[in-house]
């Protein structure tokens, strides 16, 4: 563990956070006084929000609630060619949504705003200008058909494509000419050797010496747009970033970005790049994949609170590693120096079971079970509409009766408006047929089950039900116990699997079984 982050997270135990001279070093690395800690978030819109995007969001959230900071979500919208229409507002939507609100935002507004980059045009082009009055930076004139051709070249010899930095040669006056004659330019920045390694907090030591295999990149586009190296150390620096959490796939550009901030005079943050989310296979999440967009999973029934837990259980940085952990849980149990460089694997088919558990823990909470109410009333008024059996199963407590039942069982609310559940909303139908293949004591049964219900009044119970049923079956003379069960399953439900028969009558309550029961008896004496 670096130095800097053990003495965080020594003041952070201690609780000295308020100390007006915290640890030196803790100051330096961590800023981990009170209010210090500014972590980002800074999706492009060019596409909607997915699984690997939100588990970077919520790393960050969870560093900034950590130690007592700030959860920025800042757009990078520079690339207009590529945005796609709505994004940007799915995209706070979804974290929103996800249980990862930002502190500040386009939408929530805030100190350091804006925050779409394409609002805070004017201070790249001051910062690029500085770069280039300072000799950071330069004009480049050179052709996109060059460009394209010293791209073709390289790859024709086996080369790495890169700018040559012809234009970092030029003299003063050709400059000055060719601006006069409103030739079309970029800004690009002067890579220099020597650069100095840094400490991150996941990777360690590194250093890559760029300008060795690069050529001096674009910092300020020909439309007047910065590129995201210019734009995200600008932008950082203005926020007042602390630490900056980001992919893996930009530590190797971090060396780029350092050199900037030399070059402007500038502290950088610290930097901790997170390991890739990967499918189970070890191959990259791609967005051709179309089910880990967080609105697929949240258009399927997915609780957020299981994609926040199925993303951190299979990667690293808790004091823990079990299914069903809340937000608050997993703030409290985070660590960084727990992060590792290993891939996290994702095992999506495991989801379902997450979900299972969070659904649960919802139920079983007064005030999350009537927002679940909620929702499934409005999902079976969509489903079946004109054909419920009556208004009484839209109640709030015969809703409620069947999730609490059912707890444990299901992985979704969508399963309790499927087919296997359709007896809950409709009353199913069935033939004579279909029961005297079962038995010729159908309508001994159903008195029998009848006059069960009516001994009970209003206090059915799963337990009680089921040894009471076991014992009427054995008043039957030609009918096996299994086929008196899956009469009176078929009578519930119209259906050979389910729930168990004790359940399903608790679930309908009395007067519902009973209505169906009395169905049972008046087919049977008609045929």
């Amino acid at each position: 563990m670096a130095p800097w982050l053990r003495s965080c997270l020594r003041c952070y135990r201690s609780g000295v956070r308020l100390l007006l001279r915290p640890d030196a070093a803790c100051r330096r690395g961590c800023s981990s006084v009170q209010g210090e800690v500014r972590v980002r978030f800074a999706p492009s819109p060019t596409g909607f929000l997915h699984l690997g995007g939100l588990r970077t969001a919520l790393y960050n959230y969870i560093f900034a609630k950590r130690y007592g900071g700030a959860f920025i979500l800042r757009l990078e919208d520079t690339d207009q060619s590529r945005l796609v229409p709505g994004a940007a507002e799915s995209i706070e939507d979804m974290l929103e949504w996800a249980g990862v609100p930002p502190d500040e935002s386009p939408r929530r507004g805030g100190p350091a705003g804006p925050y779409l980059q394409s609002q805070r045009l004017d201070l790249y082009s001051q910062t690029a200008q500085q770069l280039v009055e300072t000799g950071h930076a330069y004009y480049c004139f050179c052709s996109p058909q060059r460009l394209e051709l010293l791209k073709k070249e390289a790859l024709r010899s086996g080369q790495t494509p890169r700018y040559d930095n012809r234009c970092r040669h030029l003299r003063a006056d050709q400059v000055q000419g060719k601006l006069a004659q409103g030739v079309a330019h970029v800004i690009r920045f002067r890579l220099e050797a020597g650069v100095e390694p840094f400490e991150d907090l996941v990777f360690g030591w590194n250093r890559h010496e760029v300008a060795e295999v690069e050529g001096d990149p674009v910092v300020i586009k020909a439309d007047g747009f910065p590129t995201y190296h210019l734009a995200n150390i600008v932008d950082d620096h203005h926020m007042k970033i602390s630490h900056v959490l980001r992919g893996s796939e930009w530590l190797i550009s971090t060396s780029k970005h350092l050199l900037m901030y030399r070059a402007l005079g500038w502290t950088p943050p610290t930097f901790g790049h997170l390991p890739l989310l990967t499918n189970k296979d070890g191959s990259k999440l791609s967005k051709r994949q179309g089910d880990i967009f967080i609105q697929s999973f949240q258009r399927d029934g997915i609780l957020p609170e299981a994609l926040l837990d199925i993303t951190t259980n299979c990667g690293s940085g808790f004091t823990t590693n079990r299914i069903g952990r809340t937000i608050d849980e997993l703030i409290s149990e985070f660590n960084p120096s727990k992060i590792t460089t290993h891939s996290a694997l994702l095992e999506l088919e495991k989801l379902p079971e997450f979900n299972r558990i969070h659904l649960e823990k919802r139920i079983e909470k007064e005030e999350h079970c009537k927002l679940l109410i909620q929702h499934l009333r409005e999902k079976i008024q969509q489903v079946y509409t004109a054909e419920l059996q009556h208004e009484e199963v839209l109640q709030e407590d015969y809703i409620k009766r069947v999730l609490h039942l059912r707890k444990g069982h299901i992985s979704s609310l969508k399963e309790l408006v499927g087919p296997g559940y359709a007896f809950l909303w409709v009353r199913p139908s069935f033939s004579s047929q279909q029961v005297a293949v079962l038995t010729t004591e159908a309508q001994l049964i159903a008195s029998l089950v009848l006059k069960l219900i009516e001994a009970y009044g209003e206090e059915l119970t799963v337990d009680r039900l089921s040894k009471d049923l076991k014992i009427m079956a054995k008043q039957t003379k030609a009918t096996k116990y299994s086929d008196v069960m899956k009469l009176l399953r078929l009578t519930l439900s119209g259906l050979q699997q389910g729930p168990s028969v004790a359940e399903m009558m608790v679930s309908l309550g009395p007067a519902e079984a009973i209505n169906r029961f009395q169905k049972l008896l008046l087919l049977s004496e008609t045929s």
